[in-house]
């Protein structure tokens, strides 16, 4: 089966530095709010739902907005080694990725403007499943620590636009 995820790393790579007016890719997803703090996302045709803990305020139905983006960096990180590790060559059997992400709820609360109401810290641990050697290993953590989108994502400043209409809202499409 990573042969087949070399043919497609490659062969993607080739077509983008061919031609890399197809490199240009837009993502989307649509929210629409549902009871209490509940919300359901589509993204393409799946629906995933959005809740709080009750603690928060919400009923506890599905992971809140923060766990997705652990969920999404480690997902991520996931698939970015399986498809580096088959294009460099190196074995891997399997990985997986814990996260935790501490947040002080003192600024989404708005007690204390000092007090940013995102992720404080973000603290992963990558186990590695392979033979191959702490050497190889080392360097398949820097190729996927450079090209894995979601780290990108939370390392870097994303230009961020959010325009406020008012009118009927819409289902979820």
């Amino acid at each position: 089966m990573s042969f087949r995820f070399k043919d497609v790393f490659t062969g993607t790579q080739t077509a983008l530095g061919a031609d890399p007016a197809q490199a240009q890719a837009t993502f989307e997803a649509q929210s629409r709010q549902g009871h209490g703090l509940d919300s359901a996302v589509t993204v393409r045709q799946f629906t995933v739902g959005v809740d709080e803990p009750a603690g928060l305020g919400g009923q506890d139905t599905a992971p809140n907005p923060v766990e997705y983006v652990l969920a999404a960096l480690g997902a991520c990180q996931e698939i970015t080694y399986r498809l580096y590790a088959d294009a460099l060559g190196i074995p891997l059997n399997g990985v997986s990725v814990k996260l935790a992400g501490a947040i002080d709820l003192r600024g989404f609360f708005n007690v204390d403007d000092s007090v940013r109401p995102g992720f404080q810290a973000i603290r992963a641990d990558v186990v590695l499943d392979s033979p191959a050697s702490d050497a190889d290993l080392a360097r398949l953590k820097e190729v996927v620590d450079r090209h894995c989108p979601v780290l990108d994502i939370l390392r870097n400043p994303t230009p961020v636009e959010l325009a406020l209409h008012k009118g009927a809202v819409s289902a979820a499409a």
